[in-house]
């Protein structure tokens, strides 16, 4: 693709708006036949520079939707979006499969450029689909979580796509059956001209109001749920539970993710730094675990299970490092993760390879047990039906999973929402990337609510499980607070 030379690096040529008018005039003519909405795109280059995620928030109207997914060190991998042109939305137990199809449907009513004609693109050029899932099939009912939906997927108006120095930015309108091609133009030419790569805001580092820290329930209910749950698993319900935990942070005014996202990237730059909003709330955070990523026939994701701290000591953080290595909790619990990924991948896979041993992951303030996992695809299974089929992995539910569901609301006492659910993107080919939402804030107005939580095995200790959320939560609630 070549490069246009004009004031903003987010403005469309003479030819790439026509190539759009005359898709949008196709779109049109398919809407008016078949009564349905159908697509139009186009994608051109932008420099590789750009921060896309600062020109999203940047950019961002009170009434819109946003999405930022970055991992800053691969490459500069980062997928983001603005806007609404069309979603998809389901719940109950068939909402992976359910949202797979809605995506499916409307990629064969999308004129877009061909991607073979771009080698050089990044993951998740052209039109993309981004968003989530809760992490229960009918989670997110609770108030705070109100515009997020059990499954929930957005097409944007206008998404981009960055990695390995190269940029996109796709531009797509939605056309419904008796539109008018210039109004629809017109507005994709407003959404354009309002595009600007500002940059990210700053924490304020010494606000006015001093925020206020509070557990949502006592401490002592987290250790108590710990210990009803070690009892069950002790007399052989479970092998295994995830519980977590709700911090509140009340803050002196309306707190804006922005600042906080980027101190994410600053801080984790190995994670997912993600960030999805509404006009009500955002749902903000840096997670270390991917759940799946699929391109064509190969699929890989990672098992991760057992955590202890980091230290500013380069020997102290070793030594905590192979204590966590050679720890039977947390390699039983690490085990337990690998063993059922394997399973749910085995059936639609020619073979399924998982390492021989589990590896460190560091990250800022904690440090990990991760097997990396890779499948070679019997056939191209959509990457959302993937993720339903590995979702909840045992490193945020329990095993067996039957037996854990529905202990989990039981035991923690809260409305997890998108915590511990799945975020990431799918493309028009179904290729995509989810990571498990971890380490996050979902923020509402003056109100922040964190989530950490710890897998729950037969010798955890609840005092022990108390102090592993804390650690979690420094992810964010230095930021915050």
């Amino acid at each position: 693709m070549s490069m246009r030379v004009a004031e903003s690096p987010f403005a469309l040529g003479v030819a790439e708006w026509e190539r759009l008018a005359g898709r949008v005039e196709r779109a049109a003519a398919l809407a008016a036949r078949t009564g349905e909405r159908a697509l139009a795109s186009v994608t051109v280059a932008i420099p590789a520079d750009v921060d896309v995620a600062a020109a999203v928030l940047g950019s961002r109207r009170p009434d819109d939707r946003w999405f930022c997914f970055e991992q800053p060190d691969r490459d500069g991998y980062a997928v983001c979006g603005l806007g609404v042109s069309t979603g998809v939305e389901a719940d109950g137990s068939g909402r992976f499969g359910a949202v797979a199809s809605a995506c499916r449907a409307y990629a064969g009513r999308t004129f877009a450029d061909d991607p073979g004609a771009d080698p050089d693109r990044p993951a998740g050029s052209g039109p993309v689909f981004l968003g989530g899932f809760a992490f229960a099939h009918e989670g997110g009912r609770a108030p705070e979580w109100g515009s997020l939906a059990p499954a929930q997927l957005i097409l944007p108006e206008v998404s981009f796509a960055r990695g390995r120095g190269e940029a996109r930015m796709t531009l797509t309108v939605a056309v419904d059956p008796g539109d008018g091609a210039e109004a629809l133009l017109a507005r994709a030419r407003d959404r354009v001209g309002s595009l600007w790569p500002a940059p990210m805001p700053l924490l304020d580092p010494d606000p006015a109001v001093r925020p206020r820290v509070s557990g949502a329930l006592p401490a002592a209910h987290y250790e108590e749920a710990v210990q009803r749950a070690v009892e069950r698993i002790r007399v052989g319900d479970l092998d295994k539970v995830v519980l977590a935990r709700e911090v509140h942070v009340h803050a002196g005014g309306p707190i804006d993710p922005a600042p906080i996202l980027d101190a994410l990237r600053a801080a984790f730059p190995a994670c997912y730094c993600y960030c999805v909003g509404t006009p009500e709330l955002a749902l903000v955070g840096a997670s270390p675990e991917l759940l799946v990523r699929r391109d064509g026939e190969r699929a890989q994701t990672v098992a991760l299970a057992g955590t202890t701290r980091r230290s500013a000591d380069p020997a102290v953080d070793g030594h905590l490092g192979e204590q966590l290595l050679r720890s039977d909790k947390d390699r039983g619990e690490q085990r337990i993760v690998t063993e059922r990924i394997e399973r749910a991948l085995d059936p639609v896979s020619l073979w399924v390879a998982a390492a021989d041993e589990p590896v460190l992951v560091k990250v800022q303030n904690v440090q990990h047990l991760a097997t990396p996992i890779r499948a070679q695809l019997a056939e191209p299974i959509p990457v959302l039906e993937l993720a339903g089929r590995l979702h909840p992995t045992p490193a945020v539910g329990g095993e067996p999973n039957a037996a854990a569901q529905p202990l989990i609301p039981a035991l923690e006492g809260l409305d997890r929402g998108w915590y511990a659910g799945a975020i990431g993107w799918t493309d028009l080919a179904e290729d995509g990337e989810l990571c498990v939402a971890l380490r996050c804030a979902l923020l509402r107005d003056d109100l922040a609510r964190l989530y950490a939580g710890c897998g729950i095995v037969a010798d955890s200790d609840p005092a022990s499980e108390l102090a592993e959320t804390e650690v979690k939560l420094q992810a964010l609630l230095p930021l915050l607070s």
